[in-house]
């Protein structure tokens, strides 16, 4: 998404959350359907980003911040041993 997805609207349901356009629930301009799609938080509550997957949706700040990948990027790189062989 082009647009930085807010984690905690204060108002999601005057809003649809189907695409970047955010239209008020009056007034559908993406054609989504005839029926607004609902902010997570709706759905799921307020800790709604500690259920499922949502890389697609919250950029990696945004996941940083919840919480939801390590706070540095090189504490997820791979450590590999290998045996040393004595000539």
């Amino acid at each position: 998404m082009a647009k930085k997805f807010p984690i905690a609207p204060k108002h999601p349901e005057r809003i649809c959350w189907g695409c970047d356009k955010y239209c008020a629930d009056d007034d559908l301009r993406c054609g989504n359907g005839s029926e607004r799609i609902q902010h997570p938080i709706e759905l799921d509550g307020e800790k709604w980003y500690e259920r499922g997957d949502w890389s697609d949706l919250l950029n990696e700040s945004q996941m940083r911040e919840l919480g939801l990948l390590p706070e540095t990027p090189s504490a997820t790189k791979p450590h590999i041993k290998l045996p040393l062989i004595k000539k």
